[in-house]
């Protein structure tokens, strides 16, 4: 029962973006009694799913668990052991929460290395890059995704398309962030 009323809570947040009063909860899950919420809240907590602050309910990482079911084979079909697992898909794409934020890509330059446009970038800020980092850059005055690298001891940003030539700054050139994850939602 307590899974049915998770999965009603998750829900209600991706409705609502936040999660429900303890008011909004009897009715969310059909009781009577504020102490039953309560109850439900506190093992909640215990659990580590929510966490309660200031008498504010808010979701963890752990509350976006998904189940990892397992390992499947992506070429020859082969029988696999059923693994059990939960992975938090914030923790699993974003090493640094505090230093990240989200992209979405427009543009085709990086096609060739499976970025496309409508994807989502995670990128973690940065001001320095190493060969071949995929780099958020303000060249120029201009924003872009490209593929950094040296050339003759020069900066320069690459393609991965080969519609496009290498770029060069002609006045300034700044490292902003590194391209950590790509997300692309299939349909």
């Amino acid at each position: 029962m307590d899974s049915q009323r998770l999965k009603k809570l998750k829900q209600f947040y991706k409705k609502n973006r936040r999660l429900p009063s303890y008011s909004e909860m009897l009715s969310l899950f059909g009781l009577l009694s504020k102490n039953a919420i309560f109850k439900i809240v506190r093992n909640w907590i215990k659990t580590g799913f929510i966490t309660k602050e200031n008498h504010k309910l808010s979701p963890t990482s752990k509350f976006f668990e998904l189940p990892l079911l397992g390992h499947v084979a992506a070429g020859f079909p082969t029988t696999t052991e059923e693994v059990i697992d939960f992975v938090s898909l914030d923790e699993y794409l974003v090493e640094k929460p505090t230093a990240s934020f989200l992209l979405k890509v427009s543009g085709n330059s990086l096609k060739d290395i499976g970025i496309l446009p409508g994807d989502i970038v995670v990128i973690e800020r940065a001001s320095q890059a190493n060969q071949g980092d995929i780099v958020l850059a303000l060249l120029d005055n201009e924003w872009t995704l490209k593929i950094f690298a040296k050339k003759d001891g020069q900066a320069v940003l690459n393609s991965a398309n080969p519609r496009y030539r290498p770029f060069f700054p002609k006045f300034d050139l700044q490292i902003t962030g590194i391209v950590r994850s790509v997300v692309r939602k299939i349909s």
